[in-house]
């Protein structure tokens, strides 16, 4: 049986339940070569819970905390401090005693103050020091404690500090249950520094994994970790100080001789000396980069130098980097995210990703739940480095500036410079150049009509063939129909009709600004275009609110249900017939849409029809019968009434004859495609749909066989493995369970996803590059974004981060993360839209143009600097918001 106490330097992983993240870290320290670290033991978990569990007053209280949410701070905290003086009282038992006290003789016989030794007593939680979640800080340590009665009482406050309610609210917010951590104790050796500090082996502030960052100040580390003292920060790389930043450092933290600690002034003559000697910085870089070896990934390291020795406290991983999409082989690579195209940065489940893999025209590397494309090649090349910023340019110039920044950094492109693009991916997916005029006459309005008609008819197909299918069968069928259907999704002419309108567009505006110097001209004659799928389900919305209006029944049925299942009790009011066929109708071609659409795992609406709700009754409350005809033939007047105006005007310039053809012809271009932009994405939501209600058949089967314990489990393995479950259990074969293994991991893993923010650009080396706008004539204090539909509105700000959340009026404006279509049917209730993500020609652009709405996008933290209910003013034709 596993002694109550042990040494920490016979501690490893294996017992991490058994001792906390915290002491298999030191336990691991203490073994690496050349690394110095306290010698001390650990009191573990058993003890704890036999305090606990053995008192149920205790477990009592517990409990109750447990059924508690975030909104019951005072009751979280009055039971925080019952269940805390419980702990204390509980005392430690006698043999428990005895065996601490033969422990600290141990050490006090190694050490030349005997029974005066001071120690470091630590945390170390069952919950932290993961590779997830850090909870760094969150229990209490104690330093400079002497004398074993004192030593024993406050391992006693140690136990209890699990339940601060700092600590206590930290676990909730992050999804721990209160009754499953447990709490080890170390006892370790104090060293008195005369420098201590923090070091990451990566750059906290971009990632990059070549920079060692290391803080250090005066006296013990107390003073850092706590905020109280400045520290001085250097920056080193591969043996050599690349930063330093020397600060202003007025106070220290020193132990104190009668045990415990204080401040003390720090000398003025030292307030700006640089803590650490050039010698030392490079020492500890030598040891950071030993400790991040051993542990396979970058550490949050505490250390502290005394006496000439550097000692190290403690090492954590590092929980709050993006990952690297591919490990650095040799050579550096540039990453682009494709979520920021796409309108969906949020983590993508296995499922998802194995399928949109499958789906995509190029290969792609997986971060953190998020795909990204590795660009080095296009990079490299003058004619890929000219289609890649002329495609992302338009798209969103942030990644555009971040991949010019990269560029010019010699030493990083020289190792690419011989690189060339590969040519399939490059040129023939990017479309024609703005400077193309001839390509962009290959294109009409017949083209647009032939593709969706081809596009439909693949999918009444789909339906068809895998009806019938189940077993291995139906994952047959769905690799074959994306082997069959994704040339045609990423063909030329396809490709190019998009690029032709967003050309046409730039053209507009280039030209139209050059010529009658009037901005963002392509703004208006976008508006109420035909074949714009996503804009038509907008207005197909307000429709179906026309449909019910007229029905105060159904109406007051439809604002106090909840449930997912209202449209089977609609039929008792009257209207509820009619109202019940118009929604069925508008889901036969919507349903499948959803917020996140290409994470094939996430809930259409038509399996969340309870999101619809809200949207429908704000249709009814702020519109008359008909606004959606009026809406879309408003906007046609605008367009046309705009060429009208630009055509004449540019009759009466020099070449005027030649300037109304190009321009014409431009109009025409933008008017007849810039709509097909949204159907692509349409035609791939609209397979996902099939092969998800496919799949989730298969999971009902594998739930009755018991290899799975609910339907979203198939979520968090990929394609391949669930496709190999059913294979085995077709054959009779028995499935193994390190599958309900996996998925439980993968749970948490993607958990752990979620709260990581994805960048637009990311290097090899993990270093995060952030783009910046350059703009002029600012407003002092305004926030920076991107223009994408012209217009100056005011209103109130109405941010919110999941759609279902939304409850607008029609002077709100939108701010969110980012709109994918699905949002689109908000659009017809507000004013203006501010969105974190996106770019020109972006879902939330585009339909922003159709529907005469002012946007700005690409707003870095709109969310948090923009707050809820606030009066803002946006400039959709500059691109900033202000905050009134």
């Amino acid at each position: 049986m596993l002694s109550s106490v042990l040494e920490l330097r016979n501690i490893d992983r294996s017992i991490i339940h058994e001792v906390g993240g915290k002491a298999v870290n030191l336990g691991e320290l203490l073994n690496i070569e050349g690394v110095n670290v306290p010698e001390g033991f650990c009191i573990t978990t058993r003890i704890f819970k036999d305090v606990i569990y053995k008192n149920s007053l205790i477990r009592n209280l517990i409990d109750k905390l447990s059924s508690l949410t975030l909104e019951s701070r005072d009751q979280i905290g009055e039971l925080c401090g019952k269940i805390r003086d419980g702990i204390e009282s509980a005392g430690i038992s006698k043999d428990l005693r005895q065996e601490i006290v033969r422990h600290l003789s141990k050490l006090e016989s190694a050490s030349e103050l005997g029974k005066n030794s001071a120690y470091a007593i630590r945390s170390s939680a069952t919950a932290e020091d993961l590779p997830f979640v850090s909870f760094a800080g969150q229990q209490d340590s104690y330093l400079n404690i002497i004398g074993e009665e004192s030593i024993l009482r406050h391992i006693g406050k140690c136990w209890a500090s699990l339940f601060t309610e700092r600590a206590t609210i930290y676990r909730m917010q992050n999804g721990y249950d209160h009754r499953y951590l447990y709490l080890a104790v170390i006892v370790q050796q104090m060293v008195f520094p005369n420098t201590s500090g923090i070091m990451f082996t990566a750059d906290p502030i971009n990632g990059n994994r070549k920079i060692v960052s290391v803080d250090a100040g005066f006296g013990l580390g107390e003073g850092l970790v706590s905020g109280l003292t400045n520290a001085d920060n250097y920056k080193v790389s591969n043996g050599r100080i690349i930063g330093k930043n020397i600060t202003d450092k007025r106070i220290a933290i020193y132990g104190l001789k009668q045990g415990g600690t204080g401040k003390k002034d720090i000398e003025r003559k030292q307030r700006r000396k640089q803590v650490l000697a050039d010698k030392q910085i490079l020492e500890l870089e030598v040891i950071g980069r030993k400790i991040e070896g051993h542990f396979g990934e970058p550490q949050d390291i505490e250390w502290c130098c005394a006496d000439g020795l550097c000692y190290v406290l403690q090492t954590r991983p590092i929980t709050t980097l993006f990952p690297v999409p591919e490990p650095n082989n040799g050579g550096n690579r540039v990453y682009v995210s494709v979520g920021h195209q796409q309108m969906m940065t949020d983590a993508i489940k296995p499922l998802g990703l194995s399928i949109w893999q499958m789906t995509a025209a190029r290969p792609m590397s997986v971060a953190a739940g998020r795909f990204f494309v590795d660009v080095t090649p296009e990079l490299a090349s003058p004619e890929g480095r000219n289609l890649l910023f002329n495609v992302l340019g338009k798209s969103d110039p942030l990644i555009k500036d971040a991949l010019e920044e990269i560029f010019s950094r010699e030493t990083f492109i020289k190792s690419m410079v011989d690189a060339q693009p590969k040519k399939s991916a490059v040129k023939a997916n990017w479309g024609p150049s703005p400077a193309d005029f001839s390509a962009l006459n290959d294109y009409d309005a017949t083209v647009v009509d032939e593709l969706i008609e081809r596009a439909q008819r693949s999918i009444s197909t789909l339906q068809q063939n895998i009806k019938a299918k189940s077993g291995t069968d139906v994952f047959n069928c769905i690799i074959q129909d994306l082997r069959e259907e994704r040339p045609k999704l990423n063909d030329s002419r396809s490709f190019g009709v998009i690029m032709t309108g967003m050309n046409a567009s730039s053209w507009l505006n280039e030209k139209m600004l050059e010529w009658l110097g009037e901005k963002n001209v392509a703004d208006i004659i976008s508006q109420s275009v035909p074949n714009n799928v996503t804009s038509e389900m907008g207005l197909a919305l307000m429709d179906v609110a026309d449909a019910i209006r007229p029905y105060p029944e159904v109406v007051a049925y439809f604002e106090r249900v909840r449930n997912d299942d209202f449209l089977d009790k609609m039929e008792q009011y009257r209207g509820g017939k009619q109202s019940k066929e118009v929604i069925h109708n508008f889901l036969s071609k919507y349903g499948m849409r959803c917020a996140g659409e290409i994470d094939i795992t996430r809930p259409r609406w038509i399996e969340n029809l309870s999101t619809l709700l809200p949207l429908i009754l704000a249709n009814v409350r702020q519109f008359q019968a008909g606004e959606a005809k009026r809406k879309f033939e408003t906007g046609i007047r605008r367009a046309l009434h705009k060429e009208k105006e630009l055509l004449e005007r540019l009759a009466t310039l020099p070449d005027g004859k030649e300037k109304v053809k190009q321009t014409k012809l431009m109009i025409d271009l933008v008017r007849n495609l810039i709509g097909y932009r949204e159907y692509p994405k349409y035609t791939i939501v609209s397979r996902y749909y099939i092969y998800k209600q496919a799949l989730l058949k298969e999971a009902e089967r594998l739930i009755q066989a018991g290899v799975i314990n609910e339907k979203e489990d198939i979520y968090y393995l990929h394609f391949d493995e669930l496709n190999e479950m059913v294979r085995l259990l077709d054959n009779g074969s028995a499935v193994k369970d390190f599958y309900k293994e996996l998925i439980s991991s993968r749970k948490e893993q993607h958990s752990h996803y979620e709260k990581l923010c994805p960048p637009r650009v990311i290097t090899s080396d993990g270093e995060v590059i952030t783009g910046r706008y350059k703009r002029e004539n600012v407003p002092v204090g305004a926030i920076i974004g991107l223009p994408v539909s012209s217009g100056v509105v005011e209103g109130r700000a109405r941010v919110i981060l999941n759609m279902e959340d939304a409850s607008l009026s029609e002077n709100d404006i939108l701010v969110t993360t980012f709109t994918d279509p699905s949002w689109t049917t908000l659009f017809v209730s507000i004013k203006g839209l501010v969105t974190e993500v996106g770019g020109l020609m972006t879902h939330g652009a585009v339909i922003a143009r159709e529907y005469g709405l002012p946007a700005v996008v690409g707003v870095e933290n709109a969310t948090k600097l923009i707050k809820d209910g606030q009066k803002i003013r946006i400039n959709g034709a500059e691109g900033f918001v202000e905050l009134l």
